[in-house]
């Protein structure tokens, strides 16, 4: 390893080297912070199984896709087993009140053992949806499973789904259809077990060569937070 004035410098063979732990908390932080969602799935048998994952990604608009990275499924996973079974899960925010509870969900239960047992989180069903949602999330996504594209590099799994349905607690999405996730006390993960509280700090325009990007926030609304400018306007117009 060499170091610097003002950092630490890993080069791989350091990383090769390294004991399992280091390695794992060094490689899984490095990236940034991850998205903190739970993954809800029932199998056939009607037992629900619950999962932490810091993977889940944004794959398109049109048509409304998301994915997230399985672990190799040499080993069984429930969350893998059950998406391909039912062909259905749901995404969950993780919410500030929630992290210890999301984050126990990563414990090693039996097939036969639902995460929602031995947690305080709720299992929440909607008419005609047989995957549960989790009741404490601020923001839930029902998704159906469309394909699956194996990582050669390390035996994961890229699993893309349909975005079918998405539901919001009140007050978190603007006019444009953003969604404020500070406001619901979404949580961020920084490596495999740190939660962080993420803070809005702006918000621009879209990005155009050749001209400045604008602030679509603007400071001081009625609460003292940062608020869209059209919404801003208007109150000052009434």
């Amino acid at each position: 390893m060499e170091n610097s004035d003002i950092r630490k410098v890993f080069t791989r063979e350091d990383i090769d080297q390294m004991e399992k732990v280091p390695r794992l908390n060094l490689v899984n932080s490095c990236v940034g912070y991850k998205s903190a969602n739970l993954i809800a799935t029932r199998n056939l048998d009607g037992k629900s199984n619950l999962a932490m994952f810091g993977s889940v990604l944004h794959i398109g608009s049109n048509p409304p896709l998301l994915g997230f990275i399985q672990r190799p499924i040499s080993t069984p996973r429930d969350t893998y087993a059950n998406i391909k079974e039912s062909g259905w899960f749901t995404v969950n925010h993780v919410s500030t009140s929630m992290i210890k509870d999301a984050h126990h969900t990563s414990a090693h239960y039996d097939t036969n053992e639902s995460e929602f047992d031995h947690t305080a989180l709720e299992e929440e069903y909607v008419e005609g949806v047989e995957v549960p949602f989790v009741a404490e999330s601020p923001i839930q996504v029902l998704c159906r499973f469309e394909n699956e594209y194996p990582i050669q590099e390390n035996g994961t799994v890229l699993i893309v789904a349909a975005i079918e349905m998405i539901r919001v607690d009140f007050g978190l999405m603007g006019d444009d259809g953003w969604l404020r996730l500070d406001k619901g006390a979404v949580v961020a993960v920084n490596g495999l077990d740190g939660y962080s509280l993420p803070r809005l700090l702006n918000r621009f325009s879209y990005a155009r060569p050749g001209e400045t990007s604008e602030s679509l926030l603007v400071h001081n609304g009625k609460n003292g937070d940062d608020v869209p400018r059209q919404i801003a306007d208007s109150e000052t117009a009434s």
